[in-house]
């Protein structure tokens, strides 16, 4: 995450920068239900994306009980700048893999991936 610069951005905070970012204007009950974890743990998450200005929340127009949460400009950066590292090395990955060797180390990262536990 230090491509974009934003110190102490985990994964989950990346996930759900992803998702309000692809989703646009949902509450944080829409995200707890789509992660399938508790309001109050988004609520923390939340916050500190607001905080560190990777998402903004606004009341809603309709029904001021309802914040909906969107991707800021930095938000947005983070995760298009990610996405665009993930295909420069996945292109660079295939230049010098041929499709077996490919297939082989997708079989392995996919292993790890099923079974790493952090």
């Amino acid at each position: 995450m230090n491509k974009g610069n934003i110190s102490g951005v985990t994964a989950t905070h990346y996930n759900i920068i992803e998702y309000i970012y692809r989703k646009d204007q949902v509450t944080g009950k829409q995200i707890a239900a789509a992660f399938k974890v508790s309001q109050a743990a988004i609520s923390k998450q939340i916050k500190f994306l607001i905080s560190n200005g990777l998402v903004e929340q606004k009341q809603s127009i309709s029904d001021r009980r309802i914040f909906n949460l969107s991707a800021t400009e930095k938000g947005k950066f983070l995760i298009n700048n990610s996405e665009d590292f993930r295909k420069t090395v996945a292109d660079q990955a295939s230049a010098i893999l041929d499709k077996t060797e490919l297939e082989t180390l997708t079989a392995l990262l996919n292993k790890v991936l099923e079974n790493l536990k952090v």
